[in-house]
């Protein structure tokens, strides 16, 4: 077996639990929730098939969904995410993209953040309008989005800070 293939099995496998089992029991608030599982999108290979990423993203968001009882909101938000990632990389990281020549965790630079902050922000963006589908709540609706999406954000960089080898 690939050796990226059991990273992403593991990682992917990581992050759900830990969505399930820690994060979907964290609240500050009553408003701000946190969803680092979609780590497994944005870190995703690259060089991958888009097809199989999209897919990817719906079995992923399904889990969450499962797990939630969510009723397909989250499986909106992961396809929709995997459908903007090239858009997004190309955006933040420019020309070192186009030529293969960046890997995303190298170092947690303002290329970084910026994909990051992009990808939480459309995935936050199409869960809350999913799951409140009521524009009467709209100021609750922009509240949670940005509260949890700054919140998810500086979990998402702890959690590529704490996951990256220590050089020495």
């Amino acid at each position: 077996m690939n050796n990226d293939v059991v990273k992403i099995v593991l990682r992917t496998l990581l992050l759900i639990a830990l969505q399930v089992v820690l994060f979907d029991y964290v609240e500050l608030f009553g408003y701000i929730s946190v969803f680092p599982y979609i780590l497994c999108i944005l870190l995703f290979p690259l060089q991958s098939n888009r097809y199989f990423l999209l897919i990817y993203a719906f079995f992923l968001g399904l889990c969450i969904d499962i797990f939630n009882n969510s009723g397909g909101v989250h499986a909106a938000a992961c396809v929709t995410l995997a459908y903007f990632r090239e858009s997004l990389i190309k955006f933040a990281y420019g020309f070192s993209y186009e030529y293969h020549l960046l890997r995303l965790t190298d170092k947690i630079g303002k290329e970084l953040i910026t994909y990051t902050a992009i990808g939480v922000l459309i995935h936050h963006f199409v869960l809350y309008i999913l799951e409140v589908f009521n524009f009467n709540f709209l100021p609750e609706i922009l509240l949670r989005i940005s509260g949890s999406t700054v919140f998810t954000i500086v979990v998402i960089l702890i959690m590529i800070a704490l996951a990256k080898p220590v050089k020495r």
